[in-house]
């Protein structure tokens, strides 16, 4: 059962894309130099300015079009050589090279009309080849206040790692990806070819084959993790294309809580008023593998900058007893695409899901949930909210299966949208396909609509401003996510980002006025 809800300025019912009458992207933005050590393979060189030049040559593109051609075989061959990597991993990379050239964009046809790249432009990006494995030597890697520990790239580079002494003794492991496979490629190699990222997914499979830096996080069986441990990505670098992967391994009985931010590189680029911003590639995985009776809590704050095209595949495998609960905040980056996939295999296990969206100026967001409940008595609670002014665009999807394995399932979709200005425009898409009729529960809802009038007047009658009445509104509606957050610095951060999101939009329209 599937009940779309749309709303906006011009909400259209008679079936067009809602990408219609969104205006064409730029071209030709001019190339900086790049950051970073990596380095191309001569044909991949030779290929980019052409590439860039031919891109100014198009008025328009599809909506589906992806916005950029780097990724073929020969590049997922350039990247195992670099790295020196294993045969069976080589050969991975060709197969999902391959897979990337034949699947499209979006395997879901209920959803094909809401993708749309048209805004981003980055025909001139160059990927990296080869990411550091370890901090510069000599470099200090204090663990922030609160943490248990932190891992911090900068696009291929990493900044820092440190880890508790005592969890370092217990057997848990952080560290890249490069470093896993030197230290261990057999170790390894389960997580990266046994993965549970979608074998239907395009940008997965751009992942999968075409990764240049990675994060890898293993917490032994029996093992709890008392405090958080950070992950950051600083990303987002003008004409670079940084394709990375995320696993996260928990075994039998034990738990963790993990932050993963994903921030700016640096300061933003200046440029001439009518001059195009150059552009950046961000394509990422968290790949969550859950033993029998783990728990993993996982917040995530998304900030990119607004010159940033950002592809995520979050999928998660859960076994007997597992919960994994997440928090997603979504506050930067041009054009987000964002897939998230659960897999509820074990015996009561348990997913809960809240994620949040806060657009601005002429920000898309195109978010995509699939639940898929396989063993017994599982549970589902997923929350999706969106905030959407000055322009902003949010595409909210939503799938819950239930398998005719999956007996006392109790699953609950819910996607809902506020609209602060008739420029900005939200779709809801809950549903659902239930194969196994003894369920406790199979419900989903969804709305979308501005601010209710109701409560601005109840604030307004006990002598708050209209606009602080507003602002109450909107951060009280976004507000489950970053309660969700347990480290109290990155608590008070999303708090900040918000607030400033707010200010943002408020002076806005205030210059409009």
């Amino acid at each position: 059962m599937t009940v779309p809800t749309e709303a906006g300025a011009e909400a259209s019912t008679d079936g067009g894309s809602p990408a219609d009458n969104q205006p064409p992207p730029a071209h030709g933005a001019p190339a900086i130099s790049p950051a970073g050590p990596s380095v191309m393979t001569p044909a991949a060189a030779a290929a980019a300015p052409a590439r860039a030049g031919a891109a100014t040559t198009r008025a328009r593109r599809p909506p589906a079009e992806l916005p950029f051609t780097f990724a073929d075989a020969a590049l997922a061959v350039a990247i195992g050589e670099e790295r020196g990597e294993p045969a069976w991993l080589r050969e991975d990379r060709a197969a999902a090279a391959a897979d990337f050239a034949r699947l499209p964009v979006e395997s879901n046809e209920l959803y094909t009309s809401y993708v749309d790249f048209r805004t981003a432009d980055l025909f001139g990006a160059r990927p990296f080849l080869r990411g550091a494995d370890a901090p510069a030597a000599g470099v200090d890697s204090p663990l922030p206040e609160g943490a248990a520990g932190v891992i911090e790239l900068r696009d291929d580079l990493v900044v820092r790692i440190a880890l508790e002494p005592g969890l370092v003794a217990r057997g848990v492991v952080l560290e890249t990806l490069g470093a896993a496979i030197a230290r261990d490629a057999t170790g390894i190699r389960d997580a990266l070819l046994t993965t549970p990222l979608p074998t239907n997914e395009k940008l997965a499979a751009l992942s999968r084959g075409f990764w240049s830096q990675g994060i890898h996080l293993h917490v032994p069986d029996g093992v709890q993790v008392e405090r958080p441990i950070l992950l950051r990505w600083a990303a987002g670098t003008p004409e670079r294309a940084l394709i990375g992967r995320t696993i996260i391994r928990l075994g039998n009985d034990a738990s963790a809580s993990v932050i993963e931010d994903q921030v700016a590189p640096g300061p933003a680029i200046a440029c001439a008023v009518g001059e195009p911003v150059p552009q950046g590639l961000v394509g990422a995985t968290t790949e969550i593998h859950l033993g029998a009776g783990a728990t993993l809590s996982l917040a995530s704050i998304q900030d990119l900058p607004l010159s940033t095209t950002l592809l995520h595949q979050r999928a998660a495998t859960l076994g007997r007893g597992a919960v994994l609960k997440l928090a997603l905040a979504q506050l930067g980056g041009r054009v987000v695409r964002s897939r998230i996939d659960n897999r509820l295999m074990g015996q009561g296990s348990s997913v809960e899901q809240v994620e949040i969206v806060f657009g601005g100026t002429d920000q898309l967001f195109d978010l995509t949930s699939y639940t898929r409940h396989v063993g017994e008595n599982t549970t589902g609670n997923l929350l999706s909210k969106a905030v959407l002014g000055l322009g902003s665009r949010a595409y909210i999807k939503g799938l819950i299966s239930i398998e005719q394995t999956a007996r006392g399932t109790d699953s609950f979709l819910g996607e809902f949208g506020m609209i602060l200005d008739r420029k900005s425009r939200s779709v809801t898409i809950p549903s659902l396909e239930i194969d196994q009729p003894d369920c406790k529960r199979a419900a989903h809802a969804s709305s979308v609509g501005p601010i209710d009038p109701s409560q601005l007047f109840y604030l307004e009658s006990r002598g708050i401003t209209p606009d602080e009445a507003r602002k109450f509104i909107t951060l009280g509606f976004l507000e489950p996510v970053v309660a969700r957050v347990p480290l109290e610095s990155e608590r008070e951060r999303l708090w900040g980002l918000l607030e400033a999101k707010w200010a943002h939009r408020r002076d806005e329209d205030a210059s409009a006025a």
